[in-house]
């Protein structure tokens, strides 16, 4: 079967096509025949030998760690009834192949009448899109600050905040990000590439601040969006495409009373995303949200499409179809 695996640490033309055997189900595991492959931006930051010392990446590797497909085999312990059914799995690894193998206890069903590529793309965003959301107890009328507003998981948090009543002013950097926010839904839109953008913010919300910050980015810009979350206010940060996550002092978030929550609350155990993937799915197929599906690629332009993610000028998700 065909591969993509990273030869060594560095830039996209370290992900090398390569064949493989076909991989077999052992107990408890089943083969996914991979229609569409999810591309995480950690992906392209652990390929660059980032995050060593909490990932453990050594090449070679696959990368990969969510898949849509069907399922073309299963092993001893695993109902005979999965073969034949579209499912979503996480998988440790291996994503980048014609075929790869799953727990059985990962498999979501994916809907009839939602697609294999939109099942994809919510597999990793939408449990962390949900909780975040159920978390900040956003309401009617609060204002929420989305940050990397043009990418899979900032354009779901938007939705899901508009959904919930709340005033949402959209974070990105370009013009092409800040329209998709505004397309979605957004009330304003800031760049963050722009010197004084948290000031822009202030005067949207009139000076007050916002009441919960999404903080999708990290770094000084994180750092810049907790400071303008209002007294009381909530401050989520897990994202790290500016290399770190925010600095954020405890002792001016107990002065504010400004709760800070970390990556901790987007790590869930097995059942809890099972859970939320379904939950996810469903809410798809119900038409309540959608991702925003902006590239895909073959498999064999892996390399093409990581260089897309790192340039920062991609929209929403990307995917590779397998």
């Amino acid at each position: 079967m065909r591969t993509v695996h990273v030869s060594q640490f560095g830039g996209p033309e370290v992900l090398v096509p390569a064949e493989a055997p076909d991989p077999v189900a052992g107990s408890g595991e089943v083969v996914i025949d991979v229609s569409v492959a999810d591309i995480l931006f950690l992906d392209t930051q652990l390929r660059s030998g980032w995050g060593q010392e909490f990932f453990g990446q050594v090449p070679p590797y696959v990368p990969g760690g969510g898949v849509a497909g069907e399922v073309a085999s299963v092993g001893a312990g695993v109902d005979p009834e999965w073969v034949g059914r579209r499912v979503v799995a996480s998988v440790d690894g291996g994503g980048y192949a014609d075929s790869v193998v799953a727990a059985a206890d990962r498999l979501v069903p994916v809907p009839d009448g939602l697609s294999d590529r939109d099942a994809a793309a919510l597999l990793q965003i939408g449990p962390a899109a949900l909780r975040l959301v159920d978390d900040s107890r956003v309401g009617p009328g609060q204002w929420v600050l989305v940050s990397a507003v043009g990418g899979g998981l900032g354009s779901l948090l938007l939705q899901l905040a508009r959904a919930a009543g709340a005033r949402v002013v959209g974070a990105g950097r370009g013009e092409s990000k800040l329209a998709l926010a505004r397309q979605l839904g957004a009330e304003a839109v800031v760049d963050y590439s722009e010197p004084g953008w948290e000031h822009q913010l202030r005067q949207v919300t009139g000076g007050r601040g916002v009441d919960v910050v999404f903080d999708g980015v990290g770094g000084t810009i994180g750092q810049a969006a907790f400071g303008v979350v209002a007294p009381g206010g909530r401050f989520y940060a897990y994202g790290v495409p500016s290399g770190g996550f925010a600095e954020i002092d405890p002792e001016e978030a107990e002065r504010r009373d400004v709760t800070v929550r970390g990556i901790e609350l987007v790590q869930f155990t097995i059942d809890e995303t099972r859970r939320l993937v379904e939950a996810a799915l469903a809410e798809a197929h119900a038409g309540r949200i959608a991702p925003v599906i902006g590239q895909t690629f073959p498999l064999d332009q892996v390399a093409e499409a990581h260089a897309a993610i790192e340039s920062r000028t991609a929209i929403g998700k990307t995917l590779l179809l397998v």
